[in-house]
């Protein structure tokens, strides 16, 4: 299964909300609630809980210039997991 969400850290409060809602307005003012985003750490418990197991984690990381997506180590704003069910 994928998961894919955004990482509950000052990084993605400024990039997701700060700057795609107030400043660049990609998105209506109001669309995330920082206190509902989950860490990693979180997120691989929540799924432990449902006989999920880890395979794999990676950031997401978008690039406004070229307007694409690329994977990556940084799990700081968007991120997602890969895990399968045991």
């Amino acid at each position: 299964m994928l998961t894919a969400t955004l990482n509950r850290s000052l990084m993605s409060y400024l990039k997701a909300i700060v700057g795609a809602e107030y400043i660049l307005r990609w998105l209506p003012i109001g669309t995330h609630d920082w206190n509902k985003f989950l860490k990693p750490e979180e997120l691989e418990r929540l799924l432990q809980n449902e006989k999920f197991s880890t395979v794999e984690i990676k950031g997401l990381e978008f690039n406004p210039i070229s307007s694409k997506w690329k994977k990556s180590d940084n799990l700081s704003v968007n991120y997602i997991i890969c895990s399968s069910k045991n």
